[in-house]
């Protein structure tokens, strides 16, 4: 799987070296394994897969446009799903006219078997193909934005409930309350106080504010 160099030009001699495959996972954690698997179980050869694992947010995905490049008229594309190729409407059937039409390339979509441009090459095929892609590509946007809108709904009701979000804090120094109390009685300055607890002033300043707030420390 090509994740960096180019990948070999050979092929296997079950399929031709003209065959490629795409794998995109949204962030550096998802497991692509599920549509690596796919991918080989459509026989495309292992050195033809490229890989990117970074946001579908925008196109500016590397080894997509590696990919892009190197495909040439009458070679043959395979993704998992639609949303592989971009994540909303617009960029999905940007980059399928820019495959199918001007690259001349037939991709197949293996979670849609009526994607598959090598079938049906008259104008009813096609008229098909073209209804199912803007349906599904329409589907794909639709359903990024409720997971949006779930993923909002969720954090603002979780800070509603006083959860917290990000690292905890480091744990304070066993003099930080001393040291609160002379700044803020006066006795100290905060630059003074947060000298004597090691940390820069705006920590200090921080940490007071949560402490005021709701007695965190």
């Amino acid at each position: 799987m090509d994740k960096g160099g180019a990948p070999s030009e050979g092929g296997t001699s079950a399929i031709s070296s003209n065959t490629y495959g795409y794998v995109r996972v949204s962030t550096r954690d998802q497991n692509e394994d599920r549509q690596s698997i796919a991918l080989r179980e459509a026989r495309v050869p292992e050195g033809n897969i490229y890989m990117d694992k970074q946001s579908g947010k925008d196109f500016n995905r590397p080894q997509y446009k590696r990919l892009v490049k190197r495909l040439r008229q009458d070679d043959l594309l395979y993704i998992k799903s639609i949303d592989r190729l971009g994540r909303n409407y617009e960029e999905i059937q940007n980059q399928w006219r820019i495959l199918t039409k001007e690259k001349g390339v037939d991709i197949v979509v293996l979670d849609m078997p009526l994607l598959d441009t090598r079938r049906g090459k008259d104008l009813m095929g096609t008229f098909l193909s073209d209804i199912v892609l803007q349906v599904l590509s329409f589907v794909a946007e639709n359903e990024r934005d409720n997971i949006r809108q779930r993923q909002a709904e969720g954090i603002a009701a979780a800070k509603a409930r006083g959860v917290r979000f990000g690292r905890p804090p480091k744990p304070l120094p066993e003099n930080y309350m001393s040291a609160y109390r002379q700044w803020k009685s006066g006795a100290i300055s905060g630059a003074a106080a947060a000298r004597k607890c090691g940390m820069p002033l705006s920590t200090f300043r921080y940490r007071a504010v949560l402490y005021e707030k709701d007695g965190l420390t």
